[in-house]
C-alpha cells in the first residue's frame, strides 16, 4: 500500500488518463477481447446453471420428499412388488409408496381415417397430416400412498370427473407441459405398433418435461410388466435414522440382493456428472477470447511503457520510485480489465437470455431435452467471472509493469536506454514451459476432466510466446544474409532483428489468436472426418426404419417379430437387419450403457460390420464374443482378450447366460457413456426378448425408397389392429444419404460456435497488430524523416514499413501455425478421448490453415502500410527538427 502514498498520484491519475484517452483505438483491443472471453463464459454458466437447476427442480418436484429410496440392481432397473409389503409393516416405516416408471410416446386425439394419412418420411411435418408424436414420462403410482411423500404426483381429477377416475385403468393425468402438447380429452399411448387410447382425466402439479401419471396396476398390466416397480419412496418414523436404518436392514439375511436402499434426489447429481465433461469443455472454449486478451493487454501495454519510456523516467527523477511506476501500469491494467469485464457481463446475461429463448438449455448436449429453462442470474458466478476477466488484464499486463519498476531513469532521459519488452532469459522461460507441457498431456484426467490436458494447452501457448524473440532472432539471422544488396528490404530485416523484443510483443496477440484458431480447425476437422467415416461404416443399408427416437423409450416402441418378418418378404426388399438396442445398469454409481444386439458379420464376406480401432481376437471355446466401444475401457476397464464378469452379473435374471469375452475395442460416437456391440444370434440363445428397434433395409436395383415407406406403413397399420388407425404415424424412415446428411449438419451446427470464436479470436488479435504497429509507426517519426532527407521518397518508406509489417506478420503466422498444430495434437489426443472417451484420427486441413495464415499476413502487411502513410507524410521531415 506504500506504493499508493505519494503526493504525485493526482498527477499520475491524469497522466495514465491522457495515455487511455488519447489511444482509444488500441485500448479498445484489449477492452473488447476481455469483455467476449468474460461475456462467452459467463453465459455458459448462466446457461448451464439455468438447465440443471430447472432439472432439480423437477426432480424434486417428481421425486417428493423421501428420506430413502429402495432401487434396483437389476440392469432393467426393476425389482418384484414382493419386498413392498415388508417396508410397508416395518414398525419405523410411516409411508411406502410404490412407483413404477417408463417412457413413451402420445398422440393427441382419435386418428385420422387411414386414406387421409399419405405415406411420407420421418421427415413430414404437421402440415402432411401426420400428427407429431410427443415424448412422454409414464409414472404408475399407488394413489393413496403417494401425497403423502410426493403430493406433485398426486392426480387431480378434473371437473366432471368422479373422484374414483384415479383408480381407472384408462385414466391418465398430465403435468402443465403434456397438457400443453396434448390438449385433447383423449390421450393414445404407444407400446410397440399399438396405440391405446386414454382418458385425459385431469391434471398434476409435477413441473419439468411432459409427463403422464396413472394408476399403478394400469400402467403394469399396459407395460406387461404385472409385479414389477422401479422404486419404493419411504418415509420414516419420526427420529429414526436413515443410515442405520438402511443398513440394519439391508443385512438381514432375507433381504433380497437384488435392491438396495439409496438417498433420495440422486437425479440433479447424476445429469450434473453426466454433463460436467461437456460443461467443461465449452466453458474452456469460451475462454479462448479471453485468453487472447492477456496477451493483447501484455502487447498494448508493453508499447505503451515502451513509447512512454522518458515520460516514466522524469517521474522517477521527481521521486516516483520503481514500485510506484509498477503499481501505475497495474492500474491502467486493472482499469481495462474492469471496464472489459462489466461490459462482459452485461453481453453474457444478453447472450444467455437469447439462447434459453431460442436454443433452450440443451446447447446441443442432449442432456436437458424436453427442460423448458428460465434464466437465473448468479451474482456470485458474475462476481468469479469479472474477477477472472480483471486477474487476465492484470496478468497480461505484469511483465510491462515489471519493465516499467527496472527503468534507469538517468540513462532513459538521455536516450540510451529503452523498455523492449521480454529479455533472453524469457526464452529458457518459454522452453522450459513447452517442455512442461509435454509432460502435463500425459497425465491422466482429474476426475473425468482432463485438467493437465487444459494446463498442457496453456503451458505450450504462454511457452511458445515466451520463447517468441528467439524464434525471430534465429529466422531473421538466416534470412538477413540473403538481402544484404537490397536496402528497402535489408532496413525492415535489419530493425526487426534489432528490436526482435518488441517485434516479438507486436504479434503475440495474433500469434496466440491464431494458434487457438488453427487447433480449433484442426480439431474439429478430425472429429467431422472420422464422425464420416464412423457413419459411412455404421450406415451399410439403403433405408433405415424406427419406431422410438430416443433411448428412452426403446422398452415401449418397438417392432415384434411379425412385423420384422412381414417386411423381409416385401418384393423391394432384398434383405433386411434388425436391431435390438437395451440400456443396461452395470454400475449404480455410473449411467447405463447400451447394449446393441445386431447381426456383425456381413452376409458373404464374413467381415465385421464395426468401426474396430484395432484387430478383434477369436473368442475362447464357451464364451461368447462382445465388441465394446472406448468409453467401456476407461469407464469399466473392459480389456481386449479379458472375460468381462459385469455383463454377466447385470444379466444374472436371465437363464443361460453365459461368459462373455472382450473380443474387441470399436468407435461410437453416437454414445458416450459406454456401448457393447453382441451378435444378435448369441443374444437370442440365452435371452426372451424378440423386441427390436431398428430396422435396416437393403433395396432391390429398381425399387424406389417411397414405394416401399408406404408399403412398410400399411404393413403397421394391418399388422396393429389399433381402433381407428394411426400406426402408421409410429414408423420414422430415413435412407442412409438423409441420416448422413442430418448428422454432419447436426455436427456443424453444435460446431459453429467454434468456427465463430475463430474468427472473433483472429479478429481481436489482428486488431491488437493493428494497434501495436499504428503506435510503434507513429513514433519512429524521426526515423521516417532522417529517411526522407536521406533521399526515400514517400513511397519507398511506405514499402518499408509495408515490408516491416510483412515480416512480423509472416513471423507471427508461422509460429502461430507451429504452436497450434502443437496444440491441435493435444485437443485430439488427450483432451477428447479424457472427456468423451472416444478417439478419432488426426486430420490437418491444410487449405483451411494456410488460408488463415495468409489472412493475417495480408492483414499485417495492410495494417503497417495504413500505419506508416499517417507517419511518413510532411510532419515526418518536420519532426526531425526537434533534435537540431
Amino acid at each position: 500500500m506504500r506504493a499508493l502514498r505519494s503526493p504525485l498520484w493526482p498527477l499520475l491519475g491524469s497522466f495514465s488518463w491522457q495515455e487511455l484517452r488519447h489511444h482509444p483505438w488500441r485500448n479498445a483491443a484489449a477492452v473488447v477481447s476481455v469483455m467476449l472471453g468474460v461475456a462467452l463464459a459467463f453465459s455458459v454458466h448462466l446457461i448451464n446453471a439455468s438447465a440443471l437447476n430447472e432439472f432439480a427442480q423437477a426432480a424434486r418436484s417428481v421425486g417428493g420428499q423421501a428420506d430413502l429410496e429402495l432401487r434396483s440392481n437389476a440392469a432393467n432397473g426393476l425389482f418384484d412388488e414382493a419386498v413392498l409389503a415388508r417396508l410397508q409393516s416395518h414398525p419405523q416405516v410411516a409411508s411406502a409408496s410404490p412407483v413404477l416408471e417408463s417412457s413413451s410416446y402420445a398422440l393427441d386425439g382419435v386418428a385420422p381415417a387411414q386414406d387421409a394419412v399419405p405415406a411420407q418420411t420421418a421427415a413430414s411435418s404437421p402440415a402432411d397430416g401426420v400428427r407429431q408424436r410427443t415424448p412422454l414420462r409414464l409414472l404408475g403410482v399407488d394413489v393413496l400412498q403417494v401425497a403423502a411423500i410426493a403430493p406433485d404426483l398426486l392426480p387431480l381429477p378434473d371437473i366432471g370427473q368422479s373422484r374414483l377416475a384415479v383408480f381407472a385403468p384408462d385414466a391418465v393425468f398430465l403435468n402443465a407441459s403434456a397438457r400443453a402438447a396434448l390438449p385433447g380429452a383423449t390421450v393414445r399411448l404407444q407400446r410397440g405398433l399399438q396405440l391405446q387410447a386414454m382418458q385425459a382425466a385431469g391434471s398434476v402439479r409435477a413441473a419439468g418435461a411432459p409427463l403422464a401419471v396413472m394408476d399403478i396396476a394400469a400402467l403394469q398390466d399396459f407395460l406387461g410388466q404385472v409385479g414389477q416397480l422401479s422404486r419404493v419412496d419411504l418415509r420414516l418414523q419420526p427420529g429414526v435414522d436413515r443410515a442405520t436404518f438402511a443398513r440394519e436392514l439391508q443385512a438381514s439375511p432375507d433381504w433380497p440382493n437384488d435392491v438396495r436402499l439409496v438417498q433420495p434426489g440422486d437425479s440433479p447429481q447424476r445429469i450434473s456428472a453426466l454433463s460436467r465433461a461437456y460443461r467443461v469443455n465449452l466453458t474452456v472454449l469460451a475462454l479462448v477470447a479471453l485468453f487472447t486478451g492477456a496477451f493483447l493487454v501484455y502487447s498494448v501495454l508493453a508499447l505503451s511503457v515502451a513509447r512512454r519510456a522518458q515520460q516514466f523516467a522524469l517521474l522517477g527523477v521527481l521521486g516516483l520510485t520503481g514500485r510506484q511506476r509498477l503499481a501505475l501500469v497495474v492500474l491502467e491494467a486493472a482499469v481495462l480489465g474492469t471496464v472489459g469485464s462489466g461490459l462482459g457481463l452485461l453481453l453474457g446475461t444478453g447472450l444467455a437470455g437469447l439462447a434459453l429463448h431460442f436454443l433452450g438449455g440443451d446447447l446441443g448436449g442432449g442432456y436437458f431435452r424436453g427442460v423448458g429453462v428460465a434464466l437465473r442470474w448468479d451474482a456470485g458466478a458474475a462476481a468469479g467471472f469479472g474477477a477472472l476477466g480483471v486477474a487476465a488484464a492484470l496478468l497480461g499486463a505484469w511483465w510491462p509493469a515489471r519493465s516499467a519498476q527496472r527503468l534507469p531513469p538517468a540513462q532513459t532521459l538521455k536516450g540510451l536506454d529503452g523498455v523492449q519488452g521480454a529479455g533472453t532469459g524469457a526464452a529458457r522461460w518459454g522452453f522450459g514451459l513447452l517442455a512442461l507441457g509435454g509432460l502435463l498431456a500425459l497425465l491422466p484426467p482429474v476426475g473425468g476432466v482432463p485438467l493437465a490436458a487444459y494446463l498442457s494447452v496453456a503451458a505450450l501457448l504462454l511457452g511458445g510466446i515466451a520463447a517468441l524473440p528467439w524464434w525471430v532472432g534465429l529466422l531473421l539471422d538466416r534470412l538477413a544474409p540473403h538481402v544484404q544488396h537490397r536496402a528497402l528490404w535489408l532496413l525492415p530485416i535489419e530493425r526487426a532483428r534489432r528490436v526482435r523484443s518488441s517485434a516479438a510483443i507486436a504479434v503475440s496477440g495474433v500469434v496466440a489468436a491464431l494458434s487457438l484458431a488453427v487447433a480449433l480447425t484442426v480439431m474439429v476437422a478430425s472429429f467431422r472426418g472420422s464422425v464420416m467415416q464412423w457413419l459411412d461404416a455404421m450406415l451399410p443399408a439403403s433405408l433405415y426404419v424406427r419406431t422410438a427416437g430416443s433411448a428412452g423409450a426403446m422398452e415401449t416402441a418397438f417392432f415384434d417379430p411379425a412385423f420384422v418378418a412381414a417386411a423381409a418378404r416385401l418384393p423391394s426388399v432384398e434383405r433386411l437387419s434388425s436391431q435390438r438396442v437395451m440400456a443396461l445398469a452395470l454400475d449404480t454409481a455410473k449411467p447405463a450403457v447400451t447394449l446393441l444386439a445386431r447381426p456383425l458379420r456381413e452376409p458373404g464376406t464374413g467381415a465385421l460390420g464395426l468401426p474396430l480401432v484395432a484387430q478383434a481376437l477369436p473368442a475362447p471355446p464357451g464364451t461368447v464374443a462382445i465388441y465394446v466401444s472406448e468409453a467401456m475401457v476407461d469407464l469399466y476397464g473392459a480389456q481386449v482378450g479379458t472375460e468381462f464378469a459385469p455383463l454377466q452379473t447385470a444379466l444374472a435374471s436371465a437363464s443361460g447366460v453365459p461368459r462373455f469375452f472382450v473380443a474387441g475395442v470399436w468407435r461410437d460416437y453416437a454414445r458416450q457413456f459406454g456401448t457393447i456391440a453382441i451378435d444378435q444370434s448369441d443374444f437370442a440363445k440365452w435371452s426372451k426378448d424378440e423386441r427390436v428397434n431398428d430396422i435396416a433395409l437393403w433395396l432391390a436395383p429398381q425399387a424406389e425408397a417411397s414405394a416401399v415407406e408406404g408399403a412398410l406403413r400399411a404393413l403397421a397399420n394391418t399388422l396393429a389392429d389399433t381402433p381407428g388407425g394411426g400406426a402408421d404415424q409410429l414408423l420414422e424412415f430415413g435412407s442412409a444419404q438423409q441420416i448422413r446428411r442430418i448428422s454432419l449438419q447436426i455436427f456443424d451446427r453444435s460446431f459453429a460456435v467454434t468456427y465463430w470464436l475463430q474468427a472473433v479470436a483472429i479478429g481481436i488479435g489482428l486488431f491488437g497488430v493493428a494497434a501495436s504497429f499504428s503506435a510503434q509507426v507513429l513514433a519512429r517519426r524521426k526515423e521516417f524523416g532522417l529517411l526522407v532527407h536521406l533521399g526515400l521518397t514517400r513511397r519507398q518508406i511506405l514499402g518499408v514499413v509495408a515490408a516491416e509489417g510483412a515480416v512480423w506478420s509472416a513471423l507471427g503466422a508461422l509460429a502461430g501455425l507451429a504452436l497450434g498444430l502443437a496444440v491441435a495434437v493435444v485437443l485430439v489426443h488427450v483432451v477428447n478421448p479424457q472427456s468423451f472417451h472416444w478417439t478419432m484420427d488426426l486430420a490437418v486441413p491444410w487449405a483451411r490453415l494456410l488460408a488463415l495464415a495468409g489472412a493475417v499476413l495480408v492483414a499485417g502487411t495492410a495494417t503497417a502500410w495504413l500505419a506508416g502513410r499517417a507517419a511518413a507524410g510532411r510532419d515526418a521531415v518536420l519532426a526531425v527538427k526537434e533534435d537540431w
